[in-house]
């Protein structure tokens, strides 16, 4: 096959591939870039392409293989590794450059329920939120790994209940 039959028989299967992206990504968008990703590893290609095989199951199977390596690749970008001695793993939010207009209320509200806590409860807790890693607030307050996870746990816990308000 020539590459002008070639190029004219991917470029009938355009409508075929739109469908199928669509199918894939759920989004305009991101099907056009991966139709455009085909189209591009197809043509690199097109000397690997054995000419009494089937063009579309080609494609399909190259758009396919592309989604799921992208899709991959997003996860593994989105993965966090903890590093850290102990494997114990720091969880700090990230900030937002656009905070929301009542963020401050909000944030007023929810350290007055904090300061209501009971010092052995709201301690290791502001420890953690603060930065600090369980064996540091272990060894700062001389109590064990556990007590420190359990009375962060339950804190929590507490203060999801009283701020029911503030969830979304």
């Amino acid at each position: 096959m020539t590459a002008i039959e070639f190029n004219s028989r991917l470029m009938n299967l355009h409508s075929n591939l739109q469908y199928f992206a669509n199918s894939l990504t759920n989004d305009r968008e991101e099907a056009k870039d991966l139709i455009q990703d085909t189209y591009l590893k197809a043509l690199v290609n097109r000397d690997k392409f054995a000419d009494d095989t089937n063009l579309k199951a080609w494609t399909f199977t190259i758009m396919k293989n592309t989604f799921i390596n992208n899709y991959r690749r997003n996860q593994k970008a989105n993965t966090i590794v903890d590093n850290t001695e102990d494997l114990f793993f720091l969880n700090i939010p990230r900030k937002s450059d656009f905070p929301a207009p009542d963020s401050d209320y909000h944030f007023k509200e929810i350290q007055k329920k904090i300061s209501y806590l009971d010092e052995v409860q709201r301690m290791p807790f502001e420890m953690h939120n603060a930065g600090f890693k369980y064996k540091e607030i272990a060894d700062k307050l001389n109590i064990s790994i556990g007590t420190v996870k359990s009375r962060i746990f339950f804190t929590r816990k507490k203060l999801m209940e009283t701020l029911k308000d503030f969830q979304s």
